[in-house]
């Protein structure tokens, strides 16, 4: 942990949003919790558990798909670490560590495989020093 010491919003408008692969993004725990987010991106806490509940059981999320600041992104894939929805050329990545999902989405003009690099790179990178 000794090297997680920058704020939580530097990581997002460094390592999210300063990498121009991620339009919008935020750090949230996993009980919903917000660390921090880019400017106008409203994650509730409600959002964030039910995409931690999907990657255990994605049952919810593939029937009412993924919310995330106030709209619906239809569910595409997850795993028991990342989920990942789309609406129209915007796509949404989160990804978990062990305390902390990280949370982005891009737009038209960022490639979805970017984006998703992007927000794993930095998830793991928070796993790895425990967080």
């Amino acid at each position: 942990r000794a090297d997680v010491t920058m704020s939580w919003q530097s990581y997002v408008d460094d390592h999210l949003i300063g990498t121009g692969h991620v339009t919008q993004g935020a750090i949230c725990g996993v009980d919903g919790s917000l660390w921090a987010a880019s400017a106008g991106f409203d994650v509730s806490p409600e959002e964030v558990t039910k995409i931690v509940a999907g990657m255990d059981d994605p049952a919810g999320l593939q029937a009412g798909g993924v919310h995330v600041g106030g709209h619906k992104f239809m569910f595409i894939q997850s795993d028991d670490r990342m989920v990942a929805g789309k609406k129209g050329n915007v796509g949404l990545f989160a990804c978990k560590a062990a305390t902390c999902v990280v949370v982005g989405t891009h737009d038209e003009n960022i490639q979805g495989g970017n984006c998703n690099t992007c927000v794993g790179n930095l998830a793991d990178y928070l796993l790895n020093n425990g967080m």
